[in-house]
């Protein structure tokens, strides 16, 4: 069973600040030029804290993560940061357009404290694969400043949508900010005992399926393992009531979203190869013509009209394209010709054009190794179809590959037969705000 909490989060106090300058984006969603725009905008923007500059000199006694532990102590001391005077639980509504359409939508979610739970316990499912150094990162982190800086975003299933009902709320927002992508984020602060009383007890049925964070939510699990072991505390077994399941490291901050509801939107992440000393396009067309029908599109298409042939023949197999220098590529899989290269892979991974993307084409026909894909040394990931395209186009890349998205049920029937999709599979539309809750251990 899923165990939420309220919380009294920290949050920046308005009178001393104004809130969307020091807010940012996610820490693994900050680029160079969003980091120094970040530290521009205000001596306590969040980007202090999750993403950090590193500086010459810098030891293992002045880094980023000690320089981001000194502020977020001075600014709690400070009354920057101040708790919320009683435990709550905080609604969450992003509004926003969906990129590439005139659509505009809404997506709730509920901001509580969540309990951890290894994936062997069937209660939070992963449905990626994680990579090493990004963990090691934020458990650096978060031994540093012992506190949950940043949201993760987890989904449950409620088709009748009763969570929600209960968290509808005539009062004004606490908070309220517009981001640079213009989406409007909004949170309400739900305190009253019986309110919260009844939206935990409607999770104590509901699984978990992490759609951000899995790279925090495992770190968690590693931060709260080695409190344990410095507490002496076992760990527990059974489902409730364990000795040292209260404990604050035994929990993190999360947003819970009903996958039932509209406003769930994911976007492809598409894969540009680099870096390899042999490519050549027609090499590469005729080599792989064993397992796909090719089509060459007239010209040099941009990212519309790629974007619009995807969407346009999604549903219809796997198809994706691929752009070279030398022209753009439509590519539709023909699993008949690959039931070898697909052993060990269950019927519903078979089906995922990502995962026919880094068996077929990155392992098999380009000779990536899976090591390499995770490493990053030949594959880098790029949301923006027009950069992706860009890359290869400029001479900074050997071919792009664009795909549809990931559908929620795909993910949904993945994670819950426990398998994982590649790194970087699914990319959730918007993020979640940094910088609006926080959770501090100590």
């Amino acid at each position: 069973m899923a165990q939420i909490f309220p919380f009294a989060a920290l949050r920046y106090k308005h009178q001393n600040v104004s809130l969307e300058r020091v807010v940012s984006q996610p820490y693994d969603k900050i680029s160079p030029a969003m980091q120094a725009r970040y530290y521009d905008a205000d001596p306590h923007n969040f980007v202090r804290l999750i993403l950090g500059r590193n500086e010459s000199g810098d030891d293992t006694r002045n880094n980023v993560y000690t320089r981001a532990a000194n502020d977020w102590n001075q600014w709690r001391h400070q009354g920057i940061l101040v708790p919320d005077p009683e435990p709550s639980l905080y609604r969450y509504s992003q509004r926003f357009r969906v990129p590439g359409t005139n659509v505009e939508a809404e997506r709730t979610g509920l901001i509580a404290l969540g309990q951890l739970e290894d994936y062997e316990r069937q209660i939070v499912y992963r449905h990626e694969q994680t990579l090493t150094g990004p963990k090691q990162d934020r458990l650096n982190l978060l031994r540093a400043t012992a506190a949950h800086l940043e949201q993760i975003f987890m989904l449950y299933s409620d088709p009748g949508g009763r969570i929600d009902s209960l968290l509808s709320s005539a009062a004004p927002p606490v908070m309220e900010v517009t981001d640079e992508y213009d989406v409007l984020h909004r949170v309400w602060r739900i305190s009253e005992p019986a309110a919260i009383s009844a939206v935990t007890s409607e999770f104590l049925d509901k699984k978990l399926i992490i759609a951000d964070g899995h790279h925090r939510y495992e770190t968690a699990l590693n931060y709260r393992n080695e409190r344990r072991k410095v507490a002496h505390i076992s760990p527990p077994s059974g489902n409730v009531g364990t000795a040292g399941t209260s404990a604050p490291y035994e929990r993190m901050m999360m947003t819970f979203v009903n996958m039932d509801k509209p406003g769930l939107v994911i976007l492809p992440t598409h894969r540009v190869v680099h870096s390899l000393p042999k490519f050549e396009s027609g090499w590469f067309v005729e080599g792989t013509r064993q397992h796909f029908r090719f089509e060459q599109l007239p010209g040099k298409p941009g990212a519309a009209e790629i974007t619009k042939w995807l969407s346009d023949n999604a549903g219809h197999g796997t198809v994706m394209v691929s752009v070279t220098q030398h022209g753009a590529w439509t590519m539709r899989y023909v699993p008949e010709t690959a039931k070898h290269l697909m052993s060990g892979l269950s019927e519903r991974q078979q089906q995922l054009d990502v995962v026919v993307l880094h068996r077929v084409v990155l392992e098999t026909m380009l000779g990536i190794s899976q090591e390499a894909i995770r490493s990053q040394a030949h594959v880098n990931y790029v949301r923006d179809a027009e950069e992706a395209i860009a890359r290869v186009r400029r001479g900074d890349a050997n071919v792009a590959f664009l795909m549809n998205p990931v559908t929620i049920e795909q993910m949904r029937d993945v994670a819950f037969a426990g398998e994982v999709m590649p790194q970087k599979s699914t990319d959730f539309y918007p993020k979640m705000l940094s910088g609006l809750t926080m959770y501090a251990m100590d």
